[in-house]
C-alpha cells in the first residue's frame, strides 16, 4: 500500500520540482510586451517545453510501469495524445499572451471571451483524455488506461495550478 501512495505523490512531486522551470510562462503574464520580448517568450518556452517533455516522459516510464510488450503499443498512442495536448497548449499560451495584452485595459467583453476560451480549451482537453483513455483501454486493458489517467491528471492539475496562481486577477472592467 506504501508503494501505491509513491506512485501517486511521485508525479506530483516532479511536476512541483520542474513546474516553476516550466512556467516561463509566466513572462506573458507582464501587460507589457515588445515583438523581441514575445520572440523570446517563445523560445524559452520551446526551450521548456523540450525539457519537459523528456522529464515526463521518464516519469510516464517509471510509474507506468510497462513490459516491453505493452511499452509497444502504450508509446505510439501516447505520441498522437501528447501531440494533440500540444496543440491545445499552444492556444492556451496564446489566450495567456492575450489575456496579459489586455490585462490593464480589460473590458467585460474580452473578459467574457478569454474566459469562454479557458472553458472550451477545458472541455477539449477532457474529451482529449477520455478519447485517448479508451484507446489505452481497448489496447492494454482498463488498469493501466486508469494509470495513465491517474498520472496525467496529476501532472495536469499542478501544472494548471501553478500557471493559473501565477496570473492576476482580473480587475474591474473599464467600460462599466
Amino acid at each position: 500500500m506504501k508503494s501505491m501512495k509513491w506512485i501517486l505523490v511521485l508525479p506530483i512531486a516532479a511536476v512541483l520540482f520542474y513546474g516553476p522551470r516550466v512556467l516561463g510562462q509566466q513572462e506573458a503574464a507582464k501587460p507589457t510586451t515588445t515583438d523581441s520580448q514575445d520572440t523570446n517568450i517563445r523560445a524559452y518556452v520551446e526551450l521548456l517545453r523540450a525539457d519537459v517533455k523528456t522529464k515526463k516522459t521518464a516519469i510516464l516510464t517509471e510509474l507506468m510501469q510497462l513490459s516491453d510488450e505493452q511499452a509497444e503499443k502504450f508509446w505510439p498512442i501516447y505520441r498522437d495524445y501528447d501531440y494533440e495536448l500540444q496543440t491545445l497548449n499552444d492556444r492556451k499560451l496564446a489566450g495567456i499572451q492575450e489575456y496579459a495584452k489586455n490585462y490593464q485595459s480589460m473590458t467585460d467583453q474580452k473578459a467574457d471571451e478569454l474566459a469562454n476560451l479557458a472553458l472550451d480549451l477545458e472541455y477539449q482537453r477532457n474529451y482529449i483524455k477520455g478519447y485517448y483513455y479508451e484507446k489505452i483501454r481497448d489496447q492494454l486493458g482498463g488498469i493501466i488506461a486508469a494509470r495513465f489517467l491517474q498520472i496525467e491528471n496529476q501532472m495536469l492539475m499542478v501544472l494548471d495550478l501553478q500557471i493559473s496562481s501565477s496570473l492576476p486577477i482580473v480587475e474591474n472592467s473599464v467600460d462599466k
